[in-house]
């Protein structure tokens, strides 16, 4: 007999990262704000690779194009191609020591970024500058603690806690 996993928890994680990607900050704080959407699918292509993959990742992107008022499928493309690496190397990644994960997801992040920047720049808009790549130094220094929490619901989503009932 095969046991179900309840997935509604991981997509409550998927909207709460979106509500915060765009919930207002102080203007300080704003260039500073790590990408959580990138951060939490980057998490759960590598350890449920089966159930979220590059569908989520477009529909993540079109969701974030649409809440940002960028182009139409400039999130979907760069959230796609994390995704599609995430997906390709999930194996060796998700048993690396964490500083290693950590470097990791740096790059998956410095990728991403790279990506829209080149969208834009491809597009004529003005580039975001410093903004850009600090956002994506700070998710590499909250990404163990998104790993954390990540974890932590992955596990009582596994063991079938009965909170999630």
């Amino acid at each position: 007999m095969t046991r179900r996993v309840r997935v509604w928890p991981v997509f409550v994680a998927f909207i709460a990262a979106i509500a915060l990607e765009v919930v207002p900050l102080p203007g300080v704080l704003q260039p500073v704000r790590p990408p959580l959407p990138v951060m939490v699918l980057i998490y759960w292509a590598m350890m449920w690779p089966q159930r979220f993959g590059l569908g989520t990742a477009f529909v993540m992107g079109i969701c974030l194009d649409i809440l940002h008022g960028q182009l139409l499928g400039q999130n979907a493309l760069a959230l796609s191609v994390v995704t599609y690496l995430t997906l390709r190397f999930h194996l060796q990644i998700r048993i690396f020591p964490l500083w290693q994960l950590t470097m990791t997801v740096f790059a998956l992040l410095t990728i991403e970024a790279f990506l829209q920047f080149m969208i834009e720049g491809l597009a004529g808009l003005e580039p975001f500058g410093f903004s850009r790549w600090s956002r994506v130094l700070s998710g590499a220094l909250f990404w163990p603690l998104v790993l954390g929490i990540m974890d932590r619901l992955r596990t009582q989503v596994e063991n079938r806690d009965p909170s999630f009932n």
